[in-house]
């Protein structure tokens, strides 16, 4: 098995192949991530502490309820650019090598300028759904969300907040549906192929989605649950569900998207 896909090699562009997954392929990414956090606990475990510290800092200094609940959702969108170093310990892991901590955290390094340019992209998506959030909390209150403690926990407690999370989920499911498209393996991509553009991955994995339509939406609703059982446990549970998805997800994409062969001008 090669290192690393060099995608600037000489002669024509050619796109990555995408695959068809089997059926109940999301069981098989989640048992591949949790072998992943299994043989490497320490690091896994570190950055699901980072998402829950995240998550838990957020709770506690963000005292505007709605954006608080936007920051909270909105943790969904740039979650795929956070996890590069769960990613990270994954491919070490499938390349037979040791996992080095250290390398983990500078493993944006091996394809910078794409990188970046993902990272602006999804701080600029999370900036908008942060203004459409507030404007769904407008139309349903006036003034703030009334609440005490817990956010998600105040709103689950009450039939109108029940009403109010239904409606403000299927508000953000066309933005929740475009982002998960462009990032269930862009992102891991661009960590796997140096010289990889944010345009090509963003593609391949739209690409991707509609080739797996079935299997990448229960996919979606897996991760939404993992983390929101992260969330409902006043983001304990994110130390260890955090971790689980980002291995699984670097499996996803190594199943959903193959790398060129020698005859297409691979390096």
């Amino acid at each position: 098995m090669t290192e690393q896909v060099d995608a600037r090699k000489d002669g024509p562009f050619v796109m990555p192949r995408v695959n068809v997954a089997a059926p109940g392929a999301p069981w098989r990414w989640l048992s591949q991530g949790l072998a992943d956090m299994r043989a490497a606990p320490g690091p896994s475990l570190f950055y699901g502490a980072v998402f829950a510290v995240m998550g838990a800092l957020i709770d506690q200094f963000v005292r505007e309820a709605a954006l608080e609940l936007a920051l909270v959702t909105g943790f969904l969108l740039v979650a795929p650019f956070l996890a590069m170093g769960l990613y990270d310990i994954s491919r070490q892991r499938q390349l037979g090598q040791p996992v080095v901590f250290a390398h983990t955290l500078v493993a944006w390094q091996s394809n910078a300028p794409s990188v970046g340019f993902y990272a602006l992209i999804l701080a600029l998506l999370l900036a908008v759904w942060i203004r459409v959030s507030v404007v769904v909390v407008a139309l349903f209150f006036t003034g703030d969300l009334p609440f005490e403690g817990s956010l998600l926990a105040h709103l689950a407690s009450t039939p109108e907040g029940w009403v109010f999370m239904a409606s403000y989920a299927a508000a953000g499911a066309g933005f929740a549906l475009f982002v998960f498209a462009t990032t269930v393996v862009s992102i891991p991509m661009l960590r796997d192929w140096y010289g990889m553009d944010t345009l090509t991955a963003m593609i391949t994995s739209f690409n991707a989605l509609r080739a797996n339509f079935g299997v990448m939406v229960l996919w979606a609703v897996t991760i939404v649950l993992l983390v929101g059982v992260g969330f409902f446990t006043w983001y304990v549970g994110l130390v260890v569900t955090a971790p689980v998805v980002g291995h699984a997800s670097w499996h996803a994409y190594r199943e959903c998207v193959s790398r060129p062969s020698s005859s297409e001008g691979a390096a």
